[in-house]
């Protein structure tokens, strides 16, 4: 999948692409035709870098809902002769979840156009998925024949039908056809069951793949074949050598760390850094700043993995470096420093967005020390992260920094939180958010009473409007 083209976070469209509670404001009042083709673009056109982590679907459902609009544009996207070439589930599994939400909703619309794709299309699987958390028996009943003509009856067909029912992310479709009188439908899905419970067992009993031996230098061998066929095992090599290794090894274990093979010295380090080995953090450095990024890259990790207050302090003089070793304390300091490091994570904070922009990688990390650490210095970069970041979990992340930085956050940025895509977004939002807005009190209201609403936001909001509350 391409990345996204994102448009800016001044636009509608921008807005909605983010799936920012303020998408929501302004399409409710903008023309309703510019906010169903910017709304459809999104939901046809996936905005999300990370689609399978990131939330989407709920929120623009809710807005299809609260602009009564039609899905004529979703039903092309689904039905048209691309469906059988491009085949990659992130080109239909957003529209698909979104259908499913509308049918959660009372959308029979949408359930009959779930039905028909579960039926006919190439991402069937995510389709049926959907229905099985909305549709009754009957309708998933209608489907058993259609879903079984795609396994044509012969050894391959039964085998990739025992791995669509050993796989299911949702079994009830599959447990009301193995019921099923008809001997094409019933007997066979209980064939393909115990064929896939038999297949399951199988990999248990036989797990595949080379395996250490019982000694420091086999798991240094290993480690270094898995990284010459492209595999990295340095944890899992780290964690044979804590079950190898005694004090007698440790001479090896360093020299390893030192000089030793890239796969070898890679676990070397991040065995030395899980035992807070006292020379471990030179090694790191050295290794760090060698040529070899694959060392380098596991030194990091390494270091990153180490909790000790010897790692916080030496973070304190790695934090300026301008490679990934200073990047990486930063992190640390973040994460597990104290108040003393606040101008330190600061600085690296405004430095991250001033040179890598609002969706670096390190900057989640950063965000959640501002807040943990309470920088209120911090609040104007947060705030520029929430507006610009193009990553609804960044957002989200900076909103929560910003409950703790920012005094104006409760009449501010809280209030469009409460329409944002992410759970843990609206979550936040629903224990800060100042009552005083009548639309924060009525939003309140929508979310304790909406049946798709998460658990965690429901018991949120009812904090704030339960008996023991004043009512607003």
């Amino acid at each position: 999948m391409f990345d996204p083209v994102i448009a800016p976070s001044g636009t509608l469209l921008g807005l909605l692409q983010r799936g920012r509670g303020d998408g929501t404001l302004h399409a409710l009042a903008a023309p309703r035709a510019e906010a169903l083709a910017a709304l459809n673009h999104c939901v046809l056109h996936d905005p999300r870098h990370d689609w399978q982590v990131e939330n989407r679907s709920l929120y623009y459902a809710r807005l299809y809902l609260d602009l009564h609009g039609g899905l004529d544009a979703v039903e092309h996207h689904l039905f048209q002769a691309e469906d059988h070439f491009d085949t990659d589930e992130s080109r239909t599994g957003l529209a698909l979840a979104v259908l499913g939400h509308l049918a959660s909703y009372g959308r029979h619309d949408a359930l009959e156009l779930l039905r028909r794709y579960a039926a006919t299309g190439s991402n069937w699987a995510w389709a049926l998925d959907e229905l099985a958390l909305r549709d009754d028996d009957s309708g998933l009943r209608s489907l058993a024949l259609p879903v079984l003509a795609r396994f044509p009856a012969t050894p391959e067909g039964e085998t990739e039908l025992a791995s669509a029912v050993r796989d299911a992310f949702e079994p009830r479709p599959w447990r009301l056809w193995a019921d099923d009188p008809r001997l094409e439908v019933g007997a066979r899905i209980r064939a393909a069951g115990e064929q896939g419970s038999f297949d399951r067992w199988q990999r248990q009993l036989r797990p595949s793949g080379p395996r250490p031996g019982w000694s420091v230098r086999a798991v240094f061998d290993w480690a270094q074949q898995a990284l010459e066929r492209g595999s990295v095992l340095h944890v899992p090599a780290a964690r044979c050598l804590s079950a190898v290794a005694g004090p007698e090894d440790r001479p090896v274990i360093v020299e390893a760390a030192r000089s030793g093979p890239d796969g070898a010295r890679c676990a070397a380090l991040h065995y030395l850094a899980e035992a807070a080995d006292p020379v471990v953090l030179d090694l790191i450095e050295a290794a760090a700043t060698g040529a070899d990024r694959t060392v380098a890259d596991a030194a990091v990790s390494a270091f990153e993995r180490m909790s000790g207050e010897e790692a916080v302090d030496r973070a304190r003089g790695w934090v300026h470096r301008p490679d990934a070793l200073g990047a990486s304390a930063a992190g640390v300091l973040a994460s597990r420093g104290s108040t003393r490091d606040t101008h330190l994570v600061l600085g690296a904070l405004r430095e991250t967005v001033r040179s890598d922009g609002p969706d670096a990688p390190h900057l989640w990390t950063l965000v959640d020390g501002a807040g943990r650490l309470g920088i209120v210095c911090a609040a104007p970069v947060l705030r520029h992260v929430y507006r610009e970041t193009t990553s609804s979990h960044l957002r989200g992340r900076a909103a929560r920094a910003l409950a703790a930085t920012d005094p104006s956050y409760a009449t501010g940025f809280a209030v469009e939180c409460l329409w944002d895509c992410e759970e843990t977004t609206r979550e936040v939002a629903a224990l800060h958010a100042e009552t005083g807005d009548v639309r924060v009190a009525e939003r309140l209201r929508r979310l304790a009473a909406d049946p798709a609403e998460e658990a965690e936001v429901q018991t949120a909001v009812r904090s704030r409007i339960g008996p023991d509350v004043p009512s607003f």
